[in-house]
């Protein structure tokens, strides 16, 4: 199977939405087209798959590994594939993480087991990624979530496990706290062996971009890559003037995706691409549920302010 084996996770790295048909399955045709067109974007360093944008807690394992590959068929031999390990126990984690290399992929992106919601320990998060670390060669991101969640790594546990696992090489930071996250982004990828921050505050992604961080590993890549993959260019170029053209674009979406109820952000990606002509149907797993009109009507007003969709046409004006 494809891989990259000199891979290390950075710069713009979408990831990709999981189409569904009408009885619930997977919508392999529909999957396929999404990646493709995901994938050919200027500027994108790699896809993310089985993770939060594709609804992976609702996938069985056989599920993930169909995703896999469907997504290695399509762009492996091109692009490098982060696979997501989303798992409550370190066992099925390690499970996961043996499948993801065996199947191909290039880096796992490793989320917090959600038993440390009820309280962790640093013994704990450091016995979760050696175990996945033991399964596999591949580099590994931590997911970062808020510390408010007790799914968060504080920055002693943090810095542990950059220094005892040396696979880790990324971390996908939703910290949700600015000070935390300029933070982590000065330290870690200041560690003699650097650890790059991929943020995913894409509510705030310029802000974000500015502090310095090395990448963005986020869920919105599925719909707006191209404009990601241009701000963090001109960010990058120090060209602010252009940075606050391309954010003033991004910023309509970035407020419809990202509002309360954050756990639909992915639904409206969906029927955001649908209205976009990219996409058939927008169809969720439950216990996510199909949006209503006004919200739909939303996420359209959000396309034509940012310059995606013809006001007058309805149609992708990209």
């Amino acid at each position: 199977m494809p891989r990259h084996p000199t891979y290390v996770p950075h710069g713009v790295i979408p990831a990709v939405l999981l189409p569904f048909n009408e009885d619930l399955s997977i919508d392999e045709r529909g999957f396929r087209k999404h990646i493709r067109d995901v994938s050919a974007t200027p500027g994108v360093s790699s896809i993310t798959i089985n993770a939060h944008s594709t609804e992976v807690a609702s996938c069985t394992f056989e599920e993930q590994r169909r995703v896999l590959e469907v997504a290695q068929d399509e762009i492996g031999d091109r692009v490098p594939l982060v696979h997501g390990v989303w798992a409550d126990g370190s066992l099925e984690a390690a499970r996961i993480a043996r499948m993801a290399t065996q199947g191909g992929a290039s880096a796992l992106l490793v989320f917090p087991p959600a038993p440390f919601t009820l309280g962790q320990t640093p013994d704990m998060a450091l016995a979760h990624f050696k175990r996945v670390a033991d399964a596999s060669d591949l580099p590994i991101i931590i997911f970062q979530y808020p510390l408010a969640t007790g799914q968060g790594y504080p920055r002693d546990t943090l810095l542990r496990l950059c220094e005892e696992i040396p696979s880790i090489r990324a971390i996908k930071d939703w910290c949700a706290n600015v000070q935390q996250h300029e933070m982590q982004i000065r330290t870690l990828q200041n560690l003699p062996r650097p650890v790059n921050v991929l943020t995913t505050h894409s509510a705030w992604l310029l802000s974000s971009f500015v502090l310095g961080c090395n990448g963005v590993l986020s869920g919105s890549g599925s719909v707006i890559p191209d404009l990601q993959a241009q701000l963090f260019q001109a960010v990058q170029s120090n060209d602010l003037a252009a940075a606050r053209r391309l954010n003033d674009r991004i910023y309509p979406l970035a407020c419809v995706f990202y509002s309360d109820p954050w756990v639909d952000m992915h639904n409206r990606m969906k029927e955001a691409l649908v209205l976009l002509g990219r996409q058939t149907r927008a169809v969720v797993r439950p216990p996510l549920v199909k949006l209503g009109r006004a919200e739909i009507d939303r996420v359209r007003a959000a396309l034509v302010e940012s310059g995606l969709l013809d006001r007058r046409a309805g149609r992708d004006a990209a």
